[in-house]
Order: C-alpha cells, then structure tokens, then sequence
C-alpha cells in the first residue's frame, strides 16, 4: 500500500520557540526535506501560533510554498464554540487546508461537555462543507472513543470525522487499543507519536510522558496495522518529547488497562533527557533545541521503520 507521510509543528515546538528564524516555511522547508509530503500546522493560539502571526500575508505564502512543492496542509485549533470555529474555518480554507483539527474546551461533568460538544459542531457542519474543510475532532485528554465516537454519530455529517491519537487516550485511563477499535469507523487522520508512564512515586503524580518514537511503550505497530487495514493512508508523524500530561481528574482504569504494566509499563528514574524531559526549565533554550532536533530524527527512524515493516511503501521511502 502506498501511505503518505506528514508531520506536526509541534515535533519542533522549541525550535519555534527558541530557534531565530525558526518559523513555518522553516519548518515546511525542513519536512520536505526529510521526505515528508505536508504539514500539519497548530494555529492554536490567538497569535496562530507556529504561523507567527494573523496577517493573510503569512498564510498565502506558506500555502504558495506548499503548492509548489506539491504538499498538503492541515491545521490545528482548539475549542468548538461556533463563532470561533467559523473563523478558523476561513483561515484553513484561505490557506487550502484539508481538515481543521478541534477538541473540546468544555468543562463539567462529562456528559455535559460531550452534549455541548456536539451541538458547536452540528452548527458549523455544513459551513464546513460549503468551504470543502474537514473537521476532525481529535481524543485530546478529555473523551474516551466511545465518548468521541457518539459525540459524531449525534452530528451526522460527512465533514465531522475523528482524528486519533495513539498515546492521548491513556489520559482518560483507557488502553489504545479500545479507543481506536471505538473510534476506528470515523478515523479520517491520526498523530502517530508515543509516550511512556511516570509513576506518581516518581512524578509527584501519575503522569503521561512523550518520548521519541520507538523509545516507549505503546503498541505503535499494532495500532498503524488496524489503521492500515482500515484503508487510512496518511499519516501525521508527531515528535512529542518533552511532553507530559496528567491523569484527568475522576477517570478510573477501563478494562485492559493494568497501570505499571504494557502501554502503562512506568519508565524508573533515573531519566536521560534525551529520552525523557519532566521539567524543561532546567535545560537551556539551546540543549532543548538541541535534544528535539535528535528526538525527531531517531524517531523519524522508528516511524519508517514500522511502516515499512508493515509494507508500506512511498515518496517517504
């Protein structure tokens, strides 16, 4: 099967962060280069974050470079309030985006959040549809796949799909495995990255870390197998080290999950940074960029590798 492979800004949130010069032709310039055909892009932010700015002069030259390189584009925000998600729908129509990326910033209690969730989006569906955008509502700490998955099927329209993350639903306790099997009939993209655990002994509390791809302990073949099966066949690369992200409040471990052991294997200290990073204020700007640069590469390594061991072939290859 032939799959084309993207990547996430925010495998290189520190070099936008702290590298000069560092901005989003930078970034397309640098996927292109390692064999990537798009980006996705987080404007997650009231500045746009990786676009470094709101200005329609940066938009129409990223998507200029895009074109003529022949490479997709996909953009990300955050929350689903309509007035919010029409805005973000022109900007990823203006800049020839494929999808917008969402989850929810509703809080309560979880039944709530989910009801408020899906009456945003059935209120922007069908200006997605007009403006030819997909909206892919992603498990982004908050619901488990069964929770997403009914958030869609209450919507019911061709432009709502699903975007997974492989290590996102270990946040609400539940394994990968059920959240994609939840979710899979919707999966329109994914964020392949992994993640280890931190127990709280050694975290202050029961933590979610990223690590370079290959360096944790989520079943990334297994997962990319059932996506392949499925028919997807772009797949977004997300180098997440440096990450973390606790446990939300009131979720229990759903069945399978068996903390300390499989993907909730705890990684033990004593951590090397360049696979496990708890607090970055201790790192130079500098050694942070430094040690991303080498997370994205080893991992872009074990990301190929798994794909073509699972037979996969294209420009990537």
């Amino acid at each position: 099967m032939i799959v084309e492979t993207t990547i996430h800004s925010f495998s290189l949130w520190h070099h936008f962060a702290h590298k000069p010069g560092f901005d989003a032709i930078a970034f397309a310039e640098l996927a292109r280069s390692m064999g990537f055909q798009g980006i996705s892009l987080s404007l997650n932010d009231t500045n746009y974050r990786h676009l470094g700015g709101r200005d329609t002069d940066r938009m129409d030259r990223l998507s200029a470079y895009l074109t003529t390189h022949g490479m997709s584009l996909e953009v990300d925000t955050s929350g689903t309030a309509p007035s919010h998600m029409a805005e973000m729908l022109n900007v990823a129509h203006r800049m020839g985006a494929t999808s917008l990326r969402t989850y929810t910033r509703h809080g309560g209690e979880v039944r709530e959040m989910m009801q408020s969730t899906a009456d945003d989006l059935a209120a922007v569906a069908q200006e997605a549809n007009d403006l030819n955008v997909i909206i892919v509502l992603e498990n982004h700490e908050d619901f488990t796949g069964a929770e997403l998955a009914e958030i869609v099927n209450e919507v019911n329209h061709p432009n709502l799909k699903i975007l997974y993350d492989y290590g996102n639903s270990q946040m609400v306790l539940e394994h990968p495995i059920s959240a994609l099997e939840a979710v899979l009939p919707h999966v329109h993209s994914v964020h392949f990255k992994d993640h280890v655990m931190i127990s709280a002994e050694d975290a202050g509390q029961l933590m979610v870390v990223g690590v370079p791809v290959g360096d944790g302990f989520l079943p990334l073949t297994e997962l990319t197998h059932r996506l392949l099966d499925k028919g997807l066949k772009r797949f977004t690369f997300e180098n997440v080290w440096a990450y973390s992200a606790p446990i939300q409040k009131g979720r229990t471990a759903l069945p399978g999950v068996n903390l300390g052991e499989g993907a909730f294997a705890y990684l033990h200290p004593p951590f090397d940074p360049a696979r496990v990073v708890l607090c970055q204020s201790k790192f130079e700007p500098q050694t942070l960029v430094d040690h991303e640069f080498q997370a994205l590469h080893r991992g872009h390594e074990s990301f190929r590798h798994i794909l073509k061991y699972l037979g996969t072939t294209g420009n990537w290859d």
